[in-house]
């Protein structure tokens, strides 16, 4: 196959079909490079999506999906993906590989992006991540949720049983019951993070696209929601991109049937891959996931700098003393107020 043969251009809407069945064959391929997750974005916050596909004949052989994002201060970016740790080239070859980055090199520098970004995010496993900065978590599901169980330690299946004779319930479901009760506990714990939270019609847009490749768990106790979480998937691999729960129940172990709900569900509709998403090494909530079984693999982010990509930001380094000042003073805001606020100046964050 030479260059020659090769047609690259943005995607037509009658071949999104084909574009998603690629995705779902991809190996390093994540529920974020379905057309879904762009067609959220755009619906959501009105960027515009890009979704560069490669041709061969009538064979789609390489693809990448591309936002580009306005800023409120003037000035384009672009980025594979926004609002999630993965994205980037997909593609059957590296010529092809190559072809589909010299593309967006040049729709880069004609259309004046301030910076371009590609996510990278295979599956290749590494054990010494000390000193990396970020990470996937990625845990291998086994034919049954009850092979699973029995894999998980004497310890970690105890606390699942803990949350459930504390009288913790769990349910699944997409409809506005579950959509409501899971923002509900979202959007405080990102208060509590000192963080902006996405708007509702964020996750309503996340919803109306997957549809029934997206799924939501919610936990009660005494009929109050103090737990959410939201999945989404490809034919196999599923990834989580938000859990929350209300720290004033966290001596319950909410977390713990959480995410036990989920994994016992997508396990047993078939999905091989659970991707727990970003964690730094050492910390909390790579250890939280550890626990399950899930291991390491190194996100890989690169931006355009002249006529190539390069790799940046995944060396561990300490936050900046701004941003800690600015999520202390966050915390300190009533849940409605930082809602309100987050949710109108989040989507400018691609992180």
């Amino acid at each position: 196959m030479t260059n020659t043969q090769l047609k690259i251009a943005l995607l037509d809407v009658q071949d999104e079909a084909k574009w998603d069945a690629f995705v779902d064959a991809d190996k390093n391929a994540t529920p974020y490079h379905k057309t879904a997750w762009m067609r959220a974005v755009k619906d959501a916050y009105g960027f515009e999506p890009k979704a560069i596909a490669a041709w061969q004949s009538e064979e789609l052989v390489g693809v990448l999906p591309l936002v580009v994002m306005s800023s409120p201060f003037g000035g384009k970016s672009a980025c594979s993906l926004p609002y999630c740790d993965a994205g980037g080239i997909l593609a059957t070859s590296d010529e092809v590989y190559q072809a589909i980055q010299t593309h967006v090199i040049a729709m880069a520098k004609s259309a004046g992006w301030k910076t371009t970004e590609l996510r990278f995010a295979n599956s290749e496993i590494k054990d010494d991540v000390e000193q990396v900065a970020k990470v996937r978590m990625l845990l291998d599901l086994p034919d049954t949720s009850e092979l699973l169980m029995a894999s998980f330690k004497s310890k970690l299946r105890s606390q699942i049983r803990k949350a459930e004779k504390n009288g913790l319930t769990a349910s699944l479901g997409t409809d506005a019951k579950h959509l409501d009760g899971f923002y509900q506990v979202y959007s405080r714990n990102m208060r509590d993070l000192g963080s902006p939270a996405h708007s509702f019609d964020w996750f309503k847009s996340v919803i109306n696209a997957f549809g029934d490749q997206a799924m939501i768990a919610c936990v009660y106790f005494e009929e109050q929601v103090v737990g959410g979480g939201l999945i989404i998937r490809t034919k196999d691999r599923v990834s989580i991109p938000w859990a929350s729960t209300n720290a004033d129940f966290n001596r319950l172990a909410p977390n713990m049937l959480l995410y036990w709900t989920l994994l016992e569900h997508v396990n047993d509709s078939g999905a091989k891959m659970f991707d727990f998403g970003r964690s730094t090494p050492g910390e909390g909530t790579f250890k939280f996931k550890k626990q399950w079984g899930a291991q390491p693999a190194p996100l890989d982010w690169q931006k355009l700098e002249g006529d190539d990509f390069v790799s940046f930001g995944n060396v561990k380094s300490a936050p900046s003393s701004t941003r800690q000042k600015v999520e202390m003073l966050w915390r300190k805001l009533p849940v409605g107020l930082a809602t309100f606020v987050g949710s109108n100046v989040r989507k400018y964050i691609s992180l």
